[in-house]
């Protein structure tokens, strides 16, 4: 099993219901994820969640995909910028109020065996969220194994 890694700034503030990143499994392998960091880029706090995603929406731009080992199979899994049309989305509970302060942030880890999951197949996916209030621009990463 590989570790894989994405990151970047949103392109977007988001919503409750646009994402403001995202990975989505491929059409045979699916995410283990492992840790997810976000941290604002602004003085204006915001609260973000962790959701799984069960259609596209339309996804933001392709983001750059890496294997920690770099002499390991490349990732299958692919991560996406600020989505623009709303996927639909379920809330998975985790939620983190960031304060208005630039670099202030949360990072999440899942360990176990399975970590969080989505199903197989290109719509399936997981991404982060504002359950309520206004989004702000962060950077983002998620960390996972496939």
């Amino acid at each position: 099993m590989g570790r894989c890694m994405v990151g970047a700034r949103a392109a977007g503030a988001g919503s409750n219901t646009l994402p403001i990143g995202s990975i989505y499994s491929s059409a045979s392998v699916n995410p283990r994820l492992r840790e997810v960091g976000i941290f604002n880029t602004t003085s204006t706090a915001l609260t973000v969640a962790l959701c799984r995603l069960s259609t596209t929406g339309t996804q933001g731009a392709g983001l750059t995909e890496q294997a920690a080992d770099a002499t390991g199979n490349a990732p299958s899994v692919s991560g996406f910028n600020t989505h623009t049309v709303a996927p639909t989305l379920v809330d998975l509970g985790y939620r983190a109020s960031i304060g208005a302060a630039i670099g202030a942030g949360v990072i999440w880890t899942f360990g176990g065996d399975i970590g969080i999951t989505c199903a197989v197949g290109t719509t399936n996916g997981l991404g982060i969220y504002i359950p309520n209030g206004t989004g702000q621009v962060v950077d983002f990463y998620f960390l996972w194994d496939e």
